[in-house]
């Protein structure tokens, strides 16, 4: 098999990088997105439940695991996969 020219590379492989250059880390960042939007959800969850058992729920405490599932729900819909024009 017939390595290719020096300067050519496989055209799959070129856009791959190409969109790696235009967006570096956007894996990583999509998998912390999910890990705290996650974190955010079980922390509600776990809110939920000590609310239905009777116990009290402190309202500054709700708002910032309802910004955080909005705020981190957001951002994993924005750092979606876009087609490019």
């Amino acid at each position: 098999m017939a390595s290719p020219s020096r300067g050519q590379l496989d055209p799959a492989l070129r856009e791959r990088l190409l969109t790696e250059a235009r967006t570096p880390w956007r894996g990583l960042r999509r998998g912390l997105w999910f890990a705290l939007l996650a974190s955010a959800g079980v922390g509600l969850a776990a809110m939920a439940l000590r609310s239905a058992a009777g116990g009290e729920v402190p309202l500054a405490d709700l708002a910032i695991q309802l910004g955080a599932l909005g705020l981190f729900g957001a951002l994993l819909v924005v750092d979606r996969n876009r087609p490019t024009a």
